[in-house]
């Protein structure tokens, strides 16, 4: 664990500081605030799900069954993502196991957890689609409470720069020397805020069929985890032949450009339905 960083943010008039990713020592167990960020970035998802599900007829303990499921299949497909993504930095099963040092990437948690409430819907006999409005938003929100887990632990910043905004940033990763950077967990969690802000009180009203949320939510975090990714001095590369890119920049973008299709098709199969609606009833 990286424990101490020196932070700072210059641009902005902010100071020098000091933060300690661990919040509460207790003898040999600590508890990082990166657990408590994350654990409160799926209780404020819970609980946008529950004021939303409501809707299509669901109990708060309805929900809960579904976040049995669907949270830790979250946390062993973020882990399994990881690891996959660096099987050489694994040399034990123990080491795969432990993830209090870190490792844990979202494209693996949604993927599982996707799976997981789509096996629930399937047989709650409850519509995926509509359940997905539901929550996505919620998971946005949890996206962007969780990154200043990463705020905490000093890590998950970009490329150095001069910007503004830039942090200043002084920890192990650094190799103890001040360096400024692109502070992308903050980026990441504003363009989230914003989503979650513009389908709520905005788009939600414009919803015309079960998905259209969800497609909206998955592709404005495509776009903006491709833009932000593209900054990022971490990421996790993949080697295909003698092309080497970022993974998750890629499979943002791919989402991006799915989640786009399916809207329009959506979109237009939906006003075809409701030409020929409009005509039977002349």
């Amino acid at each position: 664990m990286l424990r101490i960083s020196k932070i700072s943010f210059p641009g902005l008039g902010i100071g020098e500081f000091e933060i300690d990713s661990v919040a509460i020592p207790i003898k040999n167990l600590e508890i990082a605030w990166y657990a408590i960020i994350i654990v409160l970035g799926m209780v404020c998802a819970i609980l946008y799900a529950i004021s939303q599900t409501k809707k299509i007829g669901l109990t708060p303990d309805e929900l809960l069954d579904f976040a049995i499921y669907a949270i830790p299949s979250g946390i062993i497909g973020a882990r399994l993502y990881y690891v996959l993504s660096k099987p050489h930095d694994f040399g034990s099963l123990a080491e795969i196991i432990n993830i209090r040092n870190g490792g844990l990437a979202i494209y693996g948690g949604l993927i599982a957890g996707a799976l997981a409430v789509l096996i629930t819907c399937h047989l709650k006999k409850i519509k995926f689609l509509a359940f997905a409005d539901c929550v996505m938003p919620g998971i946005m929100l949890a996206q962007a409470i969780g990154r200043w887990g990463n705020f905490m632990n000093g890590e998950a910043f970009g490329a150095q720069t001069e910007i503004f905004c830039r942090m200043g940033i002084n920890n192990l990763l650094t190799g103890f020397k001040t360096i400024y950077v692109h502070p992308t967990f903050l980026y990441e969690s504003l363009w989230n805020v914003a989503g979650v802000l513009l389908i709520h009180f905005i788009l939600r009203k414009f919803k015309q069929y079960d998905g259209q949320i969800f497609f909206e939510s998955c592709a404005w975090y495509g776009l903006g985890r491709m833009l932000i990714e593209g900054l990022r001095s971490d990421s996790l590369y993949t080697t295909i032949g003698s092309l080497t890119f970022r993974t998750s920049q890629v499979l943002a973008g791919a989402i991006l450009v799915v989640c786009l299709a399916l809207l329009i098709v959506f979109h237009i199969n939906s006003e075809i339905f409701k030409g020929c609606f409009c005509h039977f009833r002349c």
